[in-house]
Order: C-alpha cells, then sequence, then structure tokens
C-alpha cells in the first residue's frame, strides 16, 4: 500500500475539525485497544460506536441508515477491501455521507451539450467503518472506525425524508399506481388517493410525484417490437367489434411501428355535422413513450367539445405532419375542414398547405396567450398587465388599418422595438389576429375559454400511459365519457326556461330553432340592436351605427328577392350568428323572422338539424319511425321539466336506455372501413 493511501486512510479516522476528508482513496487502521475501550463506554444502541457487532454488514448498513435519517442525512456504500470468494473475501466496507467525496470535473465536449446539473458532494468526512472479525470462530462485522463531523446543515425531520435513499415505492404501491395510471387519473390525483388510503398528511408518502412519473416513465423501456405488436392488435380487436372505427399506420424500414393515427365512430358522425372549424392540438407529449401526440377537437352546437381523432407520431416533421392529416382525411371520407387551429409549428404550417389547400390555417390564441409570462413578463415587469390589455384591444379590433397602427403605437409605448416576440407575433398577424380572420367561419373556437374544457377532456386520458395499447383504450373511455357528460349538459340546455328579453317575434324564432347555447349568442345582439340607429343609403345598402355616435358605423346590404343579408363587420361569417347591425336592418324591414339561411344547421337544436341528415340516410319507412320518435323524446322533455322528481327518474332511465342502444350492432350500408 503507498504512503499516500495510508494518509488518506488515517483521515477517515481522525476526529478532528481542522482536516479534510477525501473520499476517493480510503482505508483504514486499526484502533488501539484503548480508543475501543473508551468508545464501548461511552456509546449506546443509538449511535454507533467502535467494537459495536453486527451480523452481516448489510445489517451493519441497515443500522447506519436509520441512525443517518434520525441526524438528518442519508449514507452510501463507499469501497471495501477484498471480494466474496477470493482469498479471505470480503474484510472491510465503509460506508459514508450522501455529500461525500467530490464531483470529478468532466472534460467538456463541445459536440456534446452538457447537463449543468449542480452536484450535492461536498467533500463531507462523516462515515462509518466495519472489519469481518473471525476471533471467536462465528464470522461477524464490528464497527472499526466512526465519525460524525459534517461540513454541511443536517436536513430538518421533515425535510430528510425528500433524500432519494428514504424515497422508496414498494411492490404494493408501483401495483396500485399502474392500475391508477390505466383508469387516467393524473398523478396529482394518484398522490391524493393514495395519501387518503394510507391516513398520511398531504406529502407524506414515502415517494414524491417524481418518483411516480418517473416509475411509468420506466414503461417505455420495455421492448418496443412487442409494444407495437400490441398496439395493432388491439385497433385490430377494436375494428373487429365495431367496423366503424378506422385506424391507419405506418411501418419504416426496419419494420417499427412509426406513426398511427384512428378515430371512432361517434367521431365521424360529429364531423359530418361540425367539422366545418377543427383545432389540431399538438402541444402534448405521451412522455412515457416520449411521443407527439396529436388531437383533433372540434365544438358541436351546444358548445361542448368534440373528439374526432388522434394520432401519435414518431417525430414531429412535415412528412410525418403530412401524413396525419392524410390519415385523418381519409377517415372523414376526403373532407376537409373549413379552417384549421394549431400551434405555430412550421413543419404542421408546410403538411396543412400541401394536404389541405382549401382550408384556412390559423393559429390558436390561448396556445399564444399561455407562453406571454415567460416571453414578457420579465420585460415588461409592473407594466405586463397594462399591455396584456392592450394586446387584447388590438386582437378583437375589426380592421387591419386600425390592428397595424395600434400596434405600431403599442410597440412604441412599451419600448418593445428590439423584442423578438413581439417581432414574430407580427410576422404572422395574418394567422391569428381577428382583423385577418373575420371572413373565416371559426364557430366561436378563437375564444380563449373554449381551451380549458378541451385541455379537461385530454388531461382524463393523458396520464394514462403504461401501455400504448392501454392508452387506445383509455381515449376511447375518455371519448364516451364526453359524449355521455355532453349528453346531460344538452339535456339541461333544453330544459332551461328560455326568457325572451325583447319580445320581438324573430327572438321567438330563433328560440324555437337555436340551441340555448347559440340562441343566447343571437339573443345579445337582438338586444344591443336596439340600441342602434339605421339609415337608409340606397337600394338594398344601409348605415348602422350607435345612436351615441355622429360619424362612422357599419354598412349593411340587403337583397330581398334572395333575402340576403350582409354586414361589413362579417359577424355571420365568422360564427354563424348575425350580428346586432343585420339585425336593426332586418327590425326595419319588417322582418319577423330571421332567413332561413341565417339560421345554420350547426347551431339548430338536435331535432331541426339531425333530422334532416338522418330522414336523407333512411327510407321512407324509416324516415316516419324517427319522426315518431322525435315527438315522443319532445312530449318526455316536456313532462319531465315539470318537477325535480320527474326530471331525475327520466334522466336515470335515459340512461340506462342509451347504455343498451349503444351496445346493438351498427349495420354496414357499402361504406368503405378503415383498416
Amino acid at each position: 500500500m503507498s504512503e499516500g493511501s495510508r494518509v488518506m486512510l488515517d483521515a477517515y479516522d481522525d476526529h478532528s475539525d481542522q482536516r479534510s476528508l477525501s473520499l476517493d482513496d480510503t482505508s483504514s487502521i486499526e484502533e488501539s485497544p484503548e480508543d475501543t475501550r473508551l468508545s464501548l463506554e461511552t456509546s449506546n444502541d443509538v449511535i454507533p460506536y467502535i467494537g459495536q457487532k453486527f451480523v452481516s454488514h448489510d445489517a451493519a448498513y441497515e443500522f447506519y441508515s436509520e441512525f443517518a435519517k434520525r441526524c438528518g442525512f442519508s449514507i452510501r456504500r463507499h469501497r471495501t477491501e477484498g471480494k466474496d470468494g477470493v482469498g479471505k473475501g470480503l474484510t472491510r466496507r465503509y460506508f459514508v455521507c450522501h455529500r461525500a467525496g467530490n464531483t470529478p470535473i468532466k472534460a467538456s465536449n463541445e459536440s456534446k451539450p452538457q447537463r449543468n446539473r449542480k452536484s450535492s458532494r461536498c467533500g463531507c468526512r462523516a462515515y462509518m467503518r466495519i472489519s469481518k472479525n473471525t476471533d471467536s470462530g462465528v464470522p461477524d462485522w464490528r464497527v472499526t472506525g466512526f465519525a460524525n463531523h459534517h461540513n454541511h446543515d443536517l436536513l430538518e425531520a421533515n425535510q430528510v425524508r425528500f433524500l432519494p435513499a428514504y424515497r422508496t415505492i414498494s411492490d404494493i404501491d408501483k401495483n396500485r399506481i399502474l392500475m391508477f395510471a390505466k383508469t387516467g387519473i393524473s398523478v396529482q390525483q394518484m398522490m391524493r388517493l393514495m395519501e387518503l388510503e394510507k391516513c398520511v398528511e398531504p406529502g407524506f408518502l414515502p415517494f414524491t410525484e417524481k418518483d411516480v412519473r418517473n416509475l411509468l416513465q420506466s414503461f417505455k423501456k420495455m421492448d418496443q417490437e412487442e409494444e407495437n405488436i400490441d398496439l395493432l392488435r388491439m385497433c385490430k380487436n377494436i375494428s373487429d367489434k365495431d367496423p366503424n372505427f378506422k385506424y391507419d399506420f405506418t411501418i419504416d424500414s426496419n419494420n417499427r411501428l412509426e406513426n398511427i393515427a384512428w378515430s371512432y365512430a361517434s367521431s365521424v358522425q360529429a364531423y359530418e355535422l361540425y367539422g366545418d372549424a377543427v383545432v389540431f392540438d399538438t402541444t402534448h407529449r405521451l412522455t412515457a413513450f416520449d411521443m407527439p401526440l396529436g388531437i383533433w377537437v372540434g365544438m358541436n352546437n351546444y358548445g361542448m367539445p368534440c373528439f374526432f381523432g388522434c394520432v401519435l407520431l414518431r417525430e414531429e416533421n412535415t412528412q410525418s405532419f403530412s401524413w396525419a392529416l392524410r390519415a385523418f382525411l381519409s377517415f372523414m371520407n376526403g373532407r376537409a375542414p373549413q379552417t384549421l387551429l394549431t400551434d405555430q409549428n412550421m413543419c404542421l404550417k408546410e403538411g396543412i398547405v400541401t394536404e389541405m389547400p382549401t382550408t384556412k390555417h390559423a393559429l390558436c390564441i390561448w396556445l399564444i396567450v399561455a407562453k406571454f409570462p415567460s416571453w414578457f413578463n420579465a420585460v415588461l415587469g409592473e407594466r405586463y398587465n397594462e399591455w396584456k390589455a392592450e394586446f387584447y384591444r388590438l386582437y378583437n379590433l375589426e380592421t387591419i388599418d386600425d390592428f397595424e397602427l395600434g400596434w405600431r403605437e403599442m410597440v412604441d409605448s412599451f419600448n418593445l422595438h428590439t423584442n423578438r416576440h413581439i417581432a414574430n407575433l407580427f410576422a404572422f398577424r395574418a394567422l391569428w389576429a381577428l382583423p385577418y380572420l373575420r371572413s373565416h367561419f371559426f364557430a366561436g373556437m378563437t375564444l380563449p375559454g373554449l381551451s380549458k374544457s378541451i385541455n379537461a377532456f385530454i388531461q382524463r386520458f393523458l396520464s394514462a400511459q403504461t401501455r400504448l395499447a392501454h392508452f387506445v383504450e383509455q381515449v376511447a373511455v375518455a371519448v364516451d365519457f364526453r359524449d355521455q357528460a355532453g349528453e346531460q349538459q344538452t339535456m339541461q340546455q333544453n330544459l332551461q326556461n328560455i326568457s325572451l328579453k325583447t319580445g320581438a317575434p324573430m327572438e321567438a324564432h330563433a328560440a324555437s330553432v337555436f340551441t340555448p347555447h347559440a340562441f343566447c349568442k343571437l339573443q345579445d345582439e337582438l338586444v344591443m340592436a336596439a340600441h342602434y340607429a339605421s339609415f337608409h343609403l340606397e337600394d338594398g345598402c344601409f348605415l348602422v351605427r350607435h345612436h351615441t355616435k355622429i360619424d362612422g358605423g357599419w354598412k349593411v346590404i340587403w337583397v330581398p328577392h334572395n333575402e340576403l343579408i350582409s354586414c361589413s363587420c362579417l359577424m355571420f361569417e365568422f360564427s354563424g350568428i348575425l350580428c346586432r347591425h343585420a339585425l336593426r336592418v332586418l327590425s326595419m324591414l319588417n322582418c319577423f323572422q330571421i332567413p332561413d339561411r341565417y339560421l345554420p344547421l350547426r347551431w339548430r337544436r338536435v331535432n331541426s338539424s339531425l333530422s334532416k341528415l338522418v330522414q336523407s340516410s333512411l327510407s321512407n319507412e324509416h324516415a316516419g319511425r324517427v319522426q315518431a320518435l322525435q315527438s315522443m323524446v319532445s312530449v318526455l322533455i316536456s313532462e319531465a321539466a315539470k318537477s325535480e322528481e320527474r326530471l331525475d327518474l327520466a334522466s336515470q332511465e335515459i340512461s340506462m336506455l342509451l347504455s343498451r342502444i349503444r351496445e346493438q350492432p351498427v349495420p354496414i350500408h357499402g361504406t368503405q372501413r378503415g383498416r
């Protein structure tokens, strides 16, 4: 043994506070009988002492670990002398504080990014050494060195449990976590449930949310080939049971699954009615498998999100996004949406131009606004909220000229001339600012509030990340839950007593045709129409402005022969709801009903919108039965609304009836199905 090594060994036995301890090359020397005797006389069974005996080195480790936990630190196994099965075997072990030693500086590699992780090691010299003793004939392990001097602060009892050495997930808890993951609940919900089950206070489980996420993450290390086979088998099984389920996938040159997309029968049916405006949200990832996740979502006639389809991609590039868009179009019988809202992704933008050339592409405003705190909070400081209010004002302006003038003034006012995010927003203004988008139909999906309901839907299955096959199942469960919740909300809306605010015949007419969601928006415009003055300029041309204004206004064109009306504010083109300006002109012209073309099918009640669609696809014999069923449903709703007891009974019975109906097979009428 070298002299340098022997000096290092002495450091372990030195109990003074003046010397530093290196843990990179250490051994030990035996203590004198006097030292041993002194330690034995001044020790107890809680604190390690020289000469303390253990039946095995593992028992010694467990004892020292419990001692360390009580003191506020953790330990790790350091070095050994000897080796099991060779010569005398293992003869000596060192256990050290978790902050012992120093992390060596790694040589930098410019071609490889370095992780900037701070090490917890600070050269702490606390340790315990044990040596094997065979004097009594029965081998045991004795403490031959111990120091409890730390050069760092020790943790409190409520902090030490967060050290990695004391954070463990038992096999029982692992199984429980995996069961929770299959149900689709979030990691936070898992933690709360297990705290309740174990009767511990919040935050006092022997593991953290990060540990649970790491556990779920570990499943991505499963055999990928087997995982892919299970996923495709699951999709085939679903397709065998429900021929209306559609899916498609691609295989790479190594015969591995590359991309997969799918859609359910109810989703395809919903797209037929509400596929005019679609959100394609690609901001999420299936973390356990490190795969980008894309979800197609729309809005139904009751203002609730409806699921259209889902895609998992291996890479986020133009080729993958183009394939995803083609797969989606094939599911929807080749019909592209009028408008498609996405995140700001250049690869996706290129794919839309190629695969959906007639679709208006726009950016989701709520995905942009979500980035504002990280972009502008530090830059603007106390003026951040003031700037954000000004941004929303500009966003909602009606004319492009007003927007661009206001934008320049905003940049000057807040001194944002060199801010790259402001420059980027302005460069892409035609994709997100309303003055550039009002001539296109968006079904109200530019409203920030929609993001909450969409995210709530996505989060129901985003945490189900145990197996890919289970994930596909979980999406189906979430879609079914969304459909059932939507049916309950639809019934609740239909049972609401709609109060007419103007008494105008047009209002009563709209209330009988539109869903409550759409009618409320039209009613707001009808109420405000009374505050506007209308001036007849020439044949079919009117100027409408607020009664307090003496200039400006909106131009409304009326063609009585075809009952065509249009307004320069473009509200109907944008939302499918007539604006106050057009309604003011119709009222002045003594129109007592809104022209049929301005009561879009996508905003009508189910019994008025679906009946036309259903009857056009069924034989005359079936059409009569459908009409009779609709009459029965109308009577059911009117009777159930008369008391809370009737309403509860109707809701309970209808839920059971719907479950039974869904179990019945749906006949195929020559429609091409997905494989």
